[in-house]
């Protein structure tokens, strides 16, 4: 997938967000959280930070999981003086690796306590292929295998707040591109790495399904959403050129993590679990001229290699 795709995505997202946002009804981000426990991945930055922010504002206790300690401890500080809520806690972790993932959630099952909101925030656009330490292709490393450990692994803490407990999946409008596929770690072609940050992301919507499908029974509800094309720090890295050509017209980091904290305020009787979302409403997964839907039929056979691979 080149660049020009996700151009043709974006281009509706002018007009989307200055109509959308109309719609929007101010009381819906007025809600007070006070006292739940939220974690947010890849917070020191972006979409994440801006997320654990406007959490924190609303009287969350929340924990911001950055890979560096320096710049994860400068966010939680900056956090904590723009909210005044110095219940922002940092936990330092890899979400490329495995190892780093289960080591984390160890530390929350140690704590014993409920968690009410996972943000499943941290994402990669690798350009080149990249392998991890153990083994795995970098994107799909933190994009899918992360996010879908770190998820399973926190699935009993956030059973303990069943009546409110959420896991959110920051995904991309870049889902429109490419159909579900079993090849996970792009090894069928010459590597492109922004079609496999695609790829990674349909995973996710997919997997949200799964997860919604599999804990009906459980209280806990499942949404993946769409930010829009915001200017942040992984678009401006990993996509340069895009992200100058529309300098001035793509969303604010704190326009892109609207959403989010939405699914986290709203009443679960208001929202579909399993569902996508995008500008404060549920979005369809798939274009018709597309042909992507008959896809997800495989997600099955993917859920069974990242359990197999994360060894859970």
């Amino acid at each position: 997938m080149e660049i020009s795709s996700i151009w043709g995505i974006w281009i509706p997202e002018i007009y989307q967000k200055r109509e959308h946002a109309k719609n929007f009804r101010s009381e819906d981000e007025q809600g007070r959280i006070e006292g739940k426990k939220c974690v947010v991945t890849g917070a020191n930055s972006g979409i994440g930070y801006a997320t654990a922010e406007g959490l924190a504002a609303r009287g969350a206790t929340v924990y911001i999981v950055c890979r560096s300690k320096e710049r994860g401890e400068a966010a939680r500080s900056k956090i904590q003086s723009a909210t005044g809520n110095k219940n922002v806690h940092l936990e330092i972790c890899d979400i490329s690796s495995i190892a780093d993932v289960k080591t984390l959630a160890s530390r929350f099952r140690a704590m014993d306590e409920p968690v009410h909101i996972l943000v499943n925030n941290a994402g990669l656009i690798e350009r080149k292929r990249l392998t991890t330490s153990e083994g795995h292709e970098m994107n799909f490393a933190v994009n899918v295998l992360g996010t879908y450990t770190m998820t399973e692994l926190m699935l009993p803490l956030l059973e303990k707040a069943a009546a409110d407990a959420r896991v959110i999946t920051v995904s991309t409008g870049a889902i429109y591109t490419c159909p579900l596929m079993e090849d996970l770690q792009f090894n069928s072609r010459e590597f492109n790495g922004v079609e496999q940050y695609a790829r990674n992301k349909r995973v996710q919507v997919a997997l949200t399904e799964k997860w919604a499908e599999a804990n009906t029974d459980k209280g806990i509800g499942f949404y993946s959403m769409h930010p829009g094309w915001a200017e942040t720090p992984l678009v401006s890295k990993s996509l340069p050129d895009f992200s100058k050509w529309l300098s001035g017209n793509l969303r604010t980091s704190d326009e892109g993590a609207d959403t989010v904290i939405w699914l986290a305020l709203q009443p679960k009787e208001k929202l579909v679990s399993g569902g996508f979302y995008f500008d404060r409403a549920e979005a369809p997964k798939h274009l018709p001229f597309l042909a992507t839907k008959g896809s997800h039929s495989a997600i099955d056979s993917i859920v069974g290699k990242l359990h197999s691979m994360a060894n859970l």
